[in-house]
């Protein structure tokens, strides 16, 4: 049996941070293949805007606002889209956030607003999601990853960590998703020139458009395998990298960021008790 791909004719694609950067301008990409798609971000973020340059499109782009943080919510955004749209078929958990993790300065809770955007983001719609597309015995899953799942990189203990931590995710679910007809594949891009990479502290090699990597996911979604890296010309190379021994790879990505030459910094100074 073919494992199931989402088509618009058999229901609704659903995109969490979907009002800026990647997440917007997959949904525009994705209502122009004829989705209906149902966006997802905060509250006061602006989906109004999206909305309205998506009229005239093939598809449509309908808002419903939630906190991925917010386990019952979630449960009922997905209920909400499926009375309203139809079923879900495609579920791109795309919403997250870059705290920079200085080892001079680590604070508790930035690891822990991490994970719950990152990581637990994306298990509270996840679980509502796939359990629709376990009785319906097919569905398509997009977790977004990152190369710097491969391995650590200067300041991206937390960002990093739950990037890995959604590879590991996505490698574990699908030998079970696979005999559900449910597809679940994992997008590793590179640096995407969205406002999440205007914090990064670090060289950006490779820096993409976000329309360009957008276009890219989509074709991912169309035809990709499990894994979907991008650009090419960047993730390959840190792919080889990760091969080496790690001592490596850390003394090659320490050049690379010139990381010992910068002095330490200590920006906040968290009490000490």
């Amino acid at each position: 049996m073919t494992l199931y791909r989402a088509n618009p004719k058999h229901g609704v694609a659903w995109i969490t941070g979907g009002s800026s950067g990647i997440g917007r301008a997959l949904a525009r990409d994705l209502a122009s293949q004829g989705y209906a798609v149902a966006v997802t971000a905060l509250d006061d973020d602006p989906i109004d805007t999206l909305v309205v340059e998506t009229a005239q499109m093939p598809g449509s782009v309908t808002a419903f606002p939630c906190d991925v943080t917010d386990e019952p919510r979630m449960a009922r955004t997905v209920a909400a889209i499926e009375k309203e749209l139809g079923p879900i078929v495609l579920a791109i958990f795309n919403a997250g956030n870059y705290i920079s993790t200085p080892g001079e300065n680590l604070v508790v809770n930035d690891f822990r607003r991490s994970f719950e955007v990152n990581y637990f983001g994306i298990i509270n719609g996840l679980v509502p999601a796939v359990e629709r597309m376990r009785v319906r015995a097919r569905g398509h899953v997009v977790l977004v990853g990152s190369v710097t799942s491969y391995f650590g990189w200067p300041t991206t203990a937390a960002y990093g960590g739950t990037k890995a931590a959604i590879n590991i995710l996505a490698e574990s679910l699908k030998y079970d998703f696979d005999k559900m007809n449910v597809r679940i594949q994992v997008f590793n891009p590179g640096f995407i020139d969205t406002p999440l990479t205007e914090k990064n502290m670090l060289p950006m090699p490779g820096l993409m458009p976000v329309s360009r990597a957008s276009r890219r996911m989509a074709r991912g979604i169309k035809s990709g395998g499990f894994e979907v890296h991008f650009p090419r010309r960047t993730s390959w190379p840190l792919k080889l990298l990760a091969l080496l021994p790690r001592p490596l790879c850390r003394g090659f990505i320490s050049l690379m960021t010139s990381w010992k030459a910068r002095p330490l910094h200590y920006d906040r100074k968290p009490p000490i008790e």
